[in-house]
């Protein structure tokens, strides 16, 4: 793609179909003049006055407690500067965003449009009635550490700048852990920290809160080394100068043991490495170059712990593992500010963290076989889900130890379990899914290349490093459709239809008529199905030369199910398929069973399908909490139609103990736990969130999947095919174009699995 398209496609996002990235949403219920009522005129009146009596009512009554102020005056954003604050309004908006979904924090993005100090200090300083928390953010050096200074001196509530403070937390976190593993006393290390910004300054300045000795540490801007014999310092840059006789990098790298990259890419050499002490530890964190290049690194030293701000490699030092979560703890306590003991807990946490055993769940998540606490893993990973019940509640401790709590926690197990329940907002795992397709791109033919919307997917794929797309199609009307979206990749391109393709359909023509020259088929006939996309398709991936296929956009779906049924068939020890759709609501993923195939199932049917179920939960890096879902709740109707839901659940208690399934089952209990737990207190199902629903028919299945998408809006992924020999997914027919993307990812990861899964059946023979 054209960097013209790029900046296209970008401007497209943030406009369509709403403009910007963020909204309020009401949550009280606003249906009726009663509710109206309450919310606003005479009833408001009511928690006004209580606030009045005392204001920390507002906690109480309003929002204020989990509201935060991303606030900036535009001077200095990301690498761009001081573009001023309405072009920095998108990057507050991405910023809301992450706090949202990583820490169910509600945020108002605020531009101030001065530069002075004490203007801008004076602004929040009137809105601060309205938040319970300011992050402060893209603001110039040296502005920024008086701004701060200033603002959390007099203000009652938290303020951080996270620019300072996140990159200084999250590498103290894996600084500590490296210096472990490199058996080396931070009290003793030499230390080079290339920039001076807020963040050089804020690392350098925690790293000393743990140990750093100011005079073990060499700090350089763009003039080079800062000595204390240089005129003109700033109060920041005067407090790391050094009095050594040096005056580059390249002298200040020698013998150091530890390099911290806050500056611009690639200032560092491998000559450079080389002359850095036993077991150096190298923090190259500019973005997105970093000031070496990963793979030079490592191979100029075996003995390097290296890290990055890049999630391409190990060791990201990325502040989303920071910010929203030392938030969350402030907010809960209702702390006063953030001081240093809570940024130090947070360190300390994350450290940690590393050291835990990884659940399974993660290592699914980034595609390893097991991330283990060592040289490429000493900081958690940012989707690590147990992120927000470890951090939040040691800031939160610190925020009551050091005596500026105003609400202190008293049962930390409960606390840990709420802050779990707020993931539920938060739907990661298509962005775990395509994380992961990523780390093992396939071949997949997109057998419908000559539709706008599955080309426009296959660009994406490709561009993302999701999949190695093959287009199946017109050779024309795809070279058109390709020009016209500046889709200039080298990606093949194949015309079943054409007579260049003769060789390759005559192969496969003679396999499928091996396969089915028994069942009435003609070698004819074959040569003549080779020529229709669908089987052509189906012998790519059937005979290697694809991994993986994705079909169904313009064809119905009995169409396009018949060839990959006869081609390619079901898996070893499957007696049937049966399809899932993953839909993505405000409680999180919920798994829909058989929303395709089966009309009607049996008994044995749904316990199939739920097995089944319970292995794509799995591959999404989930642990599967299913109910089997009818109109009774056990046994309280004999009618057919909810024995078998019975008679299947019965079987899979005998047969798989160990599975989190439960029925018969009304939805409304399967996902409410608290009337699951008063009527049914015996329910393998109760304290469980369950998130996948087993259907007794198709009707049931395919309805309430559409009734979800189109009433609520949920986002869907499928229908996944279960129990196919190869990865082939069919689309609903139309789907949009983030759908195919999707449904890309999965065929991906499907293929990754049953690659692994022939490997292990390899090696067991």
């Amino acid at each position: 793609m054209s960097e013209e398209s790029k900046r296209r496609e970008a401007l497209i996002y943030h406009a369509k179909p709403t403009p910007g990235k963020i909204k309020v949403v009401p949550t009280k219920k606003y249906s009726s003049q009663r509710d109206l009522s309450l919310a606003y005129s005479p009833g408001v009146a009511e928690p006004c006055l209580e606030i009045e009596k005392d204001k920390n009512n507002a906690y109480k009554y309003t929002a204020k407690g989990n509201l935060v102020a991303v606030i900036t005056n535009g001077t200095a954003v990301l690498g761009l500067g001081n573009i001023g604050p309405e072009a920095s309004k998108p990057v507050m908006e991405g910023k809301g965003l992450l706090f949202k979904i990583f820490a169910d924090i509600d945020v108002f993005d605020i531009e101030v449009d001065t530069e002075n100090i004490d203007e801008f200090i004076q602004t929040v300083k009137m809105i601060a009635p309205t938040f319970g928390g300011i992050n402060l953010e893209d603001i110039k050096a040296p502005e920024a550490f008086e701004i701060e200074r200033r603002l959390k001196e007099e203000l009652d509530i938290p303020v951080m700048h996270d620019d300072q403070h996140g990159t200084a937390i999250i590498s103290a976190a894996a600084l500590l852990n490296a210096l472990e593993l490199s058996k080396k006393k931070i009290n003793k290390v030499k230390i080079v920290i290339s920039g001076a910004g807020a963040a050089a300054i804020s690392c350098s300045r925690l790293y000393q809160a743990f140990g750093a000795k100011r005079e073990n540490m060499v700090m350089l801007d763009s003039k080079g080394v800062i000595r204390n014999d240089r005129e003109n310092l700033s109060i920041e840059k005067a407090e790391f100068s050094t009095h050594r006789k040096i005056d580059t990098l390249d002298e200040a790298m020698k013998n150091a043991d530890v390099f911290i990259g806050l500056s611009m890419a690639n200032i560092v050499t491998a000559d450079m490495l080389k002359a850095m002490a036993k077991n150096p530890i190298v923090f190259a964190m500019a973005n997105p170059d970093p000031e070496i290049k990963y793979d030079i690194a490592i191979a100029a030293r075996k003995d390097i712990i290296m890290a990055t701000g890049r999630s391409d490699h190990p060791n990201q030092v990325n502040n989303v593992l920071g910010f929203p979560f030392i938030f969350r703890g402030a907010l809960d306590v209702r702390a006063t500010k953030i001081n240093e003991a809570m940024k130090m807990a947070a360190v300390k946490a994350l450290a940690n963290l590393a050291k835990e055993p990884v659940p399974e769940q993660v290592n699914i998540a980034y595609g390893e076989t097991r991330l283990t606490f060592g040289k490429e893993y000493i900081i958690p990973k940012p989707f690590d889900p147990r992120l927000i019940a470890e951090v939040p509640p040691a800031v939160a401790k610190a925020a009551m130890d050091s005596g500026v709590a105003k609400e202190p926690i008293i049962d930390w197990d409960k606390y840990k379990e709420s802050l779990r329940e707020r993931l539920g907002s938060d739907n990661k795992v298509v962005r775990l899914l395509l994380n992961r397709a990523k780390l093992a791109p396939k071949r997949v033919v997109f057998a419908e290349a000559d539709q706008l919307a599955v080309l426009k997917a296959a660009q994406i794929v490709h561009e993302e490093g999701i999949a190695f797309p093959v287009l199946l199609g017109r050779k024309e009307t795809i070279k058109a459709l390709m020009k016209e979206i500046e889709f200039d990749a080298d990606v093949p391109i194949i015309d079943p239809k054409e007579e260049s393709e003769n060789d390759t359909k005559n192969k496969y023509a003679k396999v499928y008529w091996e396969q089915r020259k028994r069942r009435g088929v003609t070698y004819y006939s074959s040569q003549r199905l080779m020529r229709e996309r669908n089987y052509y398709a189906a012998m790519m991936v059937n005979e290697g030369d694809a991994d993986a296929l994705i079909s169904g956009y313009s064809r119905s779906y009995p169409t396009v199910l018949k060839p990959m049924m006869e081609l390619i068939g079901l898996a070893q020890g499957a007696s049937r398929i049966a399809t899932t759709n993953v839909m993505m609501t405000k409680r999180g993923p919920l798994f829909l069973s058989d929303t395709s195939i089966n009309i009607d199932p049996t008994a044995k049917d749904l316990t199939r399908i739920a097995q089944m179920t319970s292995k794509v939960i799995k591959m999404f890096a989930l642990e599967p909490v299913m109910a089997m879902v009818s109109y009774s709740n056990f046994g309280s109707s004999p009618n057919e139609k909810a024995s078998k839901v019975r008679e299947a659940v019965s079987y899979l208690h005998r047969h798989h103990p160990d599975l989190a399934v439960d029925g018969e089952l009304q939805t409304d209990f399967a996902l409410n736990d608290d009337m699951l737990r008063e009527k049914f207190p015996f329910s393998k199902l109760v304290g469980k969130k369950v998130n996948a629903l087993i259907f007794p028919n198709l009707d049931a299945a395919n309805i309430t999947y559409k009734l979800l998408k189109e009433l609520h809006d949920a986002d869907s992924i499928g229908p996944i095919m279960m129990g196919m020999r190869k990865p082939v997914h069919i689309l609903q027919l139309g789907a949009s174009v983030d759908e195919i993307v999707n449904m890309t990812a999965v065929a991906v990861i499907d293929a990754q699995h049953k690659e692994k899964w022939e490997s292990e059946k390899g090696k067991a023979k």
